[in-house]
């Protein structure tokens, strides 16, 4: 084997055995979102950027949270982005449940998982309203 030769082979193994490892890290369900922590954020109900929370089946993200109006006077907040790849999630009042539209993953208004391909829940943080103003914290 010449040099040249030696070198293309090599090149070709090192190519597939990292195309492996980055695989199989991933066989697991490639977590790459990391939660919110140390929260304390409160939202004004009143102001025109959360009046979507005014209305039953209304959320939004903020600050790597995503908050659901689930009833009247009534709040979930869990981590905005899906534990499989991070991708952002929706709420979805007439399922009751976080969704992903990246591959399908749903969970509970806990954050549990209900479908994968996520296996991990979603952290999920308490909301407590004062009025208009919304608290979530961890």
């Amino acid at each position: 084997m010449n040099r040249k030769e030696f070198f293309q082979q090599s090149f070709v193994g090192l190519t597939v055995l990292a195309t492996g490892v980055g695989l199989s890290q991933c066989l697991g369900g490639c977590s790459s979102s990391t939660a919110p922590t140390d929260v304390d954020i409160t939202l004004d109900l009143n102001a025109s950027e959360n009046s979507a929370l005014k209305t039953v089946g209304g959320y939004l993200r903020t600050q790597g949270i995503i908050v659901a109006c689930v009833g009247q006077g009534s709040y979930v907040a869990v981590q905005s982005a899906c534990t499989h790849e991070g991708q952002a999630l929706v709420w979805q009042q007439s399922d009751n449940r976080f969704y992903c539209s990246e591959h399908g993953a749903t969970f509970a208004r806990t954050g549990a998982v209900t479908k994968g391909p996520a296996k991990d829940a979603l952290a999920s943080y308490t909301t407590t309203l004062n009025g208009t103003m919304l608290r979530i914290t961890s």
